[in-house]
């Protein structure tokens, strides 16, 4: 099995792209769902939480808009809370590939917005970069319900810059051109990758 990072900074189409990979016949494993999951109500997060910071749980889940507004007035938080949190994500990442590997799937994806920040690409055989000029990007994200120029600049800020992030790519998607060149795109990766990429 080829386990390939797919990553991208925010609204470069990452999720979009994951799909492409999906119905090319790839497992796709979504950090970001696993960690709604940790989230949700009965989620393994939620325990974790309500002992460090009570008021972030509303009716036994995680308020992510709450969970935001601490976690802004304390950085140092993020680190300790990713200190749980990652573990967790890392579990579940390894049984959905073992799920996977038992179903003879070939490729297995990881979806995660922080690969090459967190180390995330030394556990994966190659990376995928979603990218999209920056103008592209802007657009979108402010598009987003509850976005704003701020909130734009403080996730940028976290994550490597695009240019950084191509560099280290085995492969760029570039997703501005387009759903259909994009799906040519990862069609193209995927066939690669199936003869030894």
């Amino acid at each position: 099995m080829i386990i390939v990072g797919l990553t991208g900074s925010i609204g470069m189409g990452k999720t979009t792209t994951a799909k492409m990979f999906e119905a090319c016949g790839a497992a796709v494993f979504n950090a970001d769902a696993a960690v709604h999951k940790l989230y949700s109500k009965g989620g393994a997060a939620v325990p974790i939480l309500r002992a460090g910071l009570p008021d972030t749980i509303i009716d036994g889940a995680v308020d992510r808009q709450k969970l935001s507004a601490a976690l802004s007035k304390d950085p140092l938080l993020l680190g300790v809370l990713e200190s749980f949190i990652h573990p967790l994500v890392g579990a579940m990442r390894n049984a959905a590939m073992a799920k996977a590997k038992s179903a003879g799937i070939k490729i297995f994806v990881e979806d995660v917005p922080l690969l090459f920040e967190t180390g995330g690409d030394s556990r994966v055989d190659k990376t995928v970069v979603v990218s999209a000029p920056y103008a592209v990007q802007r657009k979108r994200v402010l598009a987003r319900p509850n976005m704003s120029e701020e909130k734009f600049a403080y996730i940028l800020s976290r994550q490597m810059p695009d240019a950084e992030k191509r560099k280290r790519a085995d492969y760029v998607v570039n997703s501005a051109e387009g759903l259909d060149a994009a799906r040519k795109q990862v069609e193209k990766i995927v066939a690669d990758l199936r003869t030894g990429g």
